[in-house]
């Protein structure tokens, strides 16, 4: 995926178009990272640093989602019951 891709995906989520989420970005930026090529130590070490941050990102978003699910099932089992 190129930097193009992205910008398309990203204009869509604002327009709210599509069902784009999160992890799709993360996925994206993950992407570019791995096709990024690196001529020094230091942009390595960057590239790693910038891949670990994206894993956790997706994580913690893994576990906001679940969240949210959860929440949004109690919701509707409060409204079912009124």
């Amino acid at each position: 995926m190129n930097y193009n891709d992205l910008n398309d995906l990203t204009k869509r989520f604002l327009m709210n178009e599509g069902d784009v989420g999160v992890q799709t970005y993360v996925q994206s930026v993950q992407d570019i990272l791995g096709q990024l090529s690196t001529r020094s130590r230091a942009d390595k070490n960057r590239i790693t640093a910038a891949k670990l941050a994206l894993q956790e990102i997706r994580k913690h978003s893994r576990r906001l989602e679940e969240r949210v699910n959860t929440l949004q099932e109690q919701i509707k089992i409060l409204e079912e019951s009124n």
